[in-house]
C-alpha cells in the first residue's frame, strides 16, 4: 500500500499543475453549467446575458484558485497584482466572445438545445485559457525579470 502511495504521490509532484488545472477547472466547469442552467433555463434570461452574468462569477472564482492552487503565483504587491488580474480576465474576456459566439451559432443557427451548446462552448474554452493562463497570465518569470 505504502509503494502504491508513493507511486501517486510522485505521480501528482510531477503533474502537479496539469492535475490541479483538471481539479479546478473541472470545479469552475461545474460551477459555470450550474449558473448557466440556472440563469437561462430557471430564470429564463436570455443565453448571452446567462452566460455573460455566469462569466464574470466563474472569471474571479478561476482567477482565485488558478493563482492560488494550479500556476502558485509568487505575484505580490497592489499593482502587480492588479495587472495580473487585469490580464487575466483580458484572456477569459477573449474566450467569452468565443463561447458566445458558439452559443449564438448552435443555438440561434443550428437550433441546439442551449445545454448542448454551452457545453461545447465550455471545451473550447477550458483548452483555450489553460494555454492563456499558462503562456501569458501565469507565465513563470526568470529570476531577471522579475
Amino acid at each position: 500500500m505504502k509503494k502504491l502511495w508513493n507511486f501517486a504521490w510522485d505521480m501528482y509532484r510531477k503533474y502537479e499543475e496539469g492535475i490541479n488545472y483538471l481539479f479546478w477547472g473541472g470545479v469552475a466547469f461545474v460551477l459555470s453549467m450550474v449558473l448557466f442552467y440556472i440563469f437561462a433555463n430557471i430564470m429564463m434570461l436570455d443565453e448571452q446575458i446567462a452566460n455573460i452574468i455566469t462569466w464574470v462569477i466563474c472569471v474571479i472564482f478561476a482567477y482565485l484558485t488558478n493563482r492560488t492552487f494550479v500556476f502558485k503565483s509568487k505575484t505580490t504587491g497592489a499593482k502587480a497584482v492588479t495587472k495580473e488580474f487585469v490580464d487575466f480576465t483580458a484572456a477569459r474576456l477573449a474566450t467569452l466572445v468565443l463561447e458566445n459566439a458558439v452559443l449564438f451559432v448552435c443555438i440561434d443557427l443550428f437550433l441546439w438545445h442551449n445545454m448542448l451548446a454551452k457545453l461545447l462552448g465550455q471545451f473550447l474554452v477550458i483548452v483555450s485559457n489553460y494555454v492563456l493562463s499558462k503562456l501569458w497570465i501565469f507565465k513563470k518569470k526568470d529570476s531577471n525579470e522579475a
